[in-house]
């Protein structure tokens, strides 16, 4: 095992062709993404995207609980009550990006396998492949309105190409999407049992012609999907409460939403209810944040998503909700965050407002992005 926690190897396929494979691999953090992980990553891909016999990318975890958990929070939060460097945000923050980014606008067919939990950082490595996979026991969540964050790794991009409910929903509360439930919103693109790993990659190894990676690389994925599907427990929980979440959801400001969404904590039915109860004590920043990315990012570029959210990132780590979010959470365990606003209708505009300015001097890190719209 390499040190950055990352394996890299190369399956030999027919026509002389290879898939480059990276299995995570930081199993006591619940392969959350350290930064060396990511700068791992980001490497492995640049030089497989460059080289013709690499015709397929796949991105598991050695893990039966986790494919990813997350970023680095724990070292975030020490760099901001100065305990590791404080440049740690910036460092760890522009190659996250920089990676989400550039994984999706990868040439070479990616494969990502959301075995066990897919969150925050680990979410915008999975929703960047091409291929999305998950499995009877995937559990997808953007829940950083816990920690006073928000949702990123481009969740303001995949956020913004989903039904608005759907979207207000899913950020506000970080409601946990099962197999079912991440195929029906389109977080997903194929639910498979996590045992045929194997078939899957021999089904690649027997491809004979690799004219186009993609389309045998989405041809192996239906034929594991037909033959070894997931246990998906049946109907996807979102699909059955749609007409509620609709109505949560209305509102046409941020209170409003905000009032719908933590009236579900009051909801006999336990799966809204635990969804209410996740706004009603989430934190207020976060919460304009979300409005923020839901109501302005939908004309961003992927160029200027990650610029943006870079931004909002080291802000966030400037200011006194995200350690106090991490806090709560993560180090001292009482879930009792003390928010530095208790009510979003508390919360200067001009405090959101600030999130936006950058946290840098001289050009932006990213200004080498492609501007295009995908």
């Amino acid at each position: 095992m390499s040190d950055s926690r990352v394996h890299e190897t190369e399956i030999k396929l027919n026509d002389n062709a290879r898939l480059g494979r990276l299995t995570l691999d930081n199993p006591a953090a619940l392969n959350a993404l350290r930064l060396e992980m990511v700068e791992a990553i980001q490497s492995a891909i640049d030089r497989w995207e460059s080289r013709e016999d690499i015709v397929a990318i796949l991105i598991d975890a050695d893990s039966d609980k986790a494919f990813c958990a997350g970023g680095d929070i724990v070292n975030l939060y020490r760099a901001t009550t100065g305990a590791i460097e404080a440049d740690y945000p910036y460092r760890f923050f522009t190659h996250e990006y920089r990676l989400c980014h550039d994984l999706r606008r990868l040439n070479t067919p990616c494969i990502a396998w959301g075995h066990g939990i897919v969150m925050g950082g680990g979410m915008g490595v999975f929703s960047g492949a091409s291929h999305r996979v998950v499995t009877g026991s995937s559990r997808l969540a953007m829940p950083e309105i816990k920690i006073g964050l928000f949702p990123d790794c481009a969740a303001t991009w995949f956020f913004n190409r989903m039904p608005r409910y759907l979207a207000r929903f899913i950020a506000f509360t970080g409601t946990t999407l099962g197999a079912a439930d991440a195929l029906f919103t389109g977080l997903a693109d194929h639910a498979i049992g996590h045992d045929a790993k194997p078939d899957v990659i021999e089904a690649l190894a027997a491809v004979p012609d690799w004219s186009d990676p993609a389309a045998a690389v989405t041809d192996a994925l239906r034929w594991a999907e037909a033959n070894r599907p997931a246990a998906t427990a049946g109907e996807a929980p979102i699909a059955g409460h749609l007409d509620a979440l609709r109505a949560a959801t209305a509102g046409a400001d941020l209170e409003t939403i905000v009032a719908g969404l933590s009236a579900l904590a009051d909801a006999d039915d336990p799966w809204l209810a635990e969804a209410g109860a996740n706004i009603a004590a989430g934190c207020p920043v976060t919460a304009h944040l979300i409005h923020r990315q839901l109501e302005g990012g939908a004309l961003l570029s992927l160029a200027e998503v990650a610029r943006t959210e870079l931004a909002m990132a080291l802000q966030c780590c400037a200011r006194p909700d995200l350690p106090e979010g991490v806090r709560a959470l993560l180090i001292d365990k009482d879930r009792q965050p003390r928010w530095r606003y208790t009510r979003v209708a508390d919360v200067p505009t001009e405090y959101v407002d600030a999130h936006f300015e950058p946290a840098w001097t001289g050009p932006h890190p990213f200004e080498d992005l492609a501007p295009a719209q995908l």
